[in-house]
């Protein structure tokens, strides 16, 4: 990937100078092998060799991303369109969601009993959140539990010696 000379003078400001050691003298071919790697979807090591070495540009990139360049880059590019007429950013929408699941579960085929129970306990869980008390299985309400007497020091009515 080639910038023309336009598009590395505006690029060019945005890259740090000095945060890094000197100026590095093939910066412009550093910063096309980042383009490059994003746009091809390459691996870092099977960069050509016209970028440079493939570490040099991999850690020049993470510095790049540490600093913060390529969030000034995109806010520097839509200012710049927008100061052009050339962007509406209400079209602009960008969702990262994903959702990953198992393979077997496509196509998932349940049993009434098991949707049932699977209903029941969601039904639970969301009463339990709400602070409400438990039911048994049979729906009533539990009661005080028989293997606990009165006057043990587990129920705090007791007195201690």
């Amino acid at each position: 990937m080639q910038l023309t000379d336009s598009e590395w003078e505006f690029v060019d400001p945005y890259l740090p100078i000095g945060a890094y050691g000197l100026y590095p003298e093939r910066l412009r071919q550093q910063f096309e092998g980042v383009i490059w790697r994003f746009k091809t979807g390459g691996q870092w090591r099977e960069m050509p060799a016209e970028f440079g070495a493939w570490s040099t540009v991999h850690n020049r990139f993470r510095q790049w991303r540490d600093a913060g360049v390529f969030e000034a880059l995109l806010d520097g590019l839509i200012a710049e369109a927008a100061k052009r007429g050339e962007v509406d950013l209400s079209l602009v929408s960008v969702d990262s969601t994903t959702a990953r699941a198992h393979h077997d579960a496509a196509g998932i085929h349940l049993g009434q009993d098991v949707i049932t129970a699977m209903e029941n306990a969601a039904e639970e869980e969301k009463a339990r959140q709400k602070g409400a008390t438990p039911k048994d299985k049979m729906g009533r309400m539990p009661g005080p539990d028989p293997s606990v007497k009165s006057g043990d020091a587990s129920d705090g009515g007791g007195n201690s010696a």
